[in-house]
């Protein structure tokens, strides 16, 4: 598939999987589970067919790994950053001592007054390695890298999750957590 058409289907996908599945006529199950053959038919009603080939294409080359399929094959969910209310079932686990967040440098003030905040989404986005959080910070303009004290929030009592792609997950960061890097 030529790589145009993955990144349509990846945004595609990321709109009605994340953001308005209703939009389809898709409900998501608990963790964020549709079948795929529902995903598929409504995707085709809805003037935007997808070959069975092609989202499997798509879940396995993503660069970012948004999606996955269950054990099975028959269900597709992705992985985070739901703006719409979905139990991911995720389980609380002990972060690494040292995350990372990437912003733009237009967010930088209100980020060390408040801290950072999950605004529409469901979590707080975090990653283990400086470099990912430098390539999403650069998605806002010029880029600047956020160190969170991940094993201090633990010991104080936040929880921390971790989706299937390896994005870390947490309600909120104070700002007494972070440090401008």
């Amino acid at each position: 598939m030529k790589q145009s058409r993955l990144v349509k289907i990846s945004k595609y996908l990321s709109k009605h999987l994340r953001h308005q599945p209703e939009r389809l006529g898709l409900q998501l199950q608990p963790g964020g589970w549709i079948r795929v053959r529902d995903l598929l038919a409504a995707c085709q009603r809805h003037n935007f067919p997808i070959a069975q080939t092609e989202l499997e294409e798509v879940v396995a080359k993503n660069d970012k790994q948004r999606f996955s399929f269950d054990a099975t094959g028959t269900l597709i969910r992705a992985n985070q950053g739901h703006s719409v209310e979905v139990d991911l079932q995720l389980k609380s686990t002990v972060p690494p001592q040292i995350l990372y967040h990437g912003t733009g440098k237009q967010s930088v003030p209100l980020i060390l007054k408040s801290g950072l905040k999950k605004m529409s989404r469901h979590h707080v986005h975090l990653s283990a390695e400086i470099n990912t959080a430098k390539r999403v910070g650069a998605r806002h303009g010029y880029p600047v890298v956020f160190q969170v004290n991940a094993e201090a929030m633990h010991r104080a009592g936040f929880s921390f999750y971790c989706s299937e792609n390896n994005v870390w997950l947490v309600d909120r960061v104070p700002p007494e957590y972070l440090q401008k890097l």
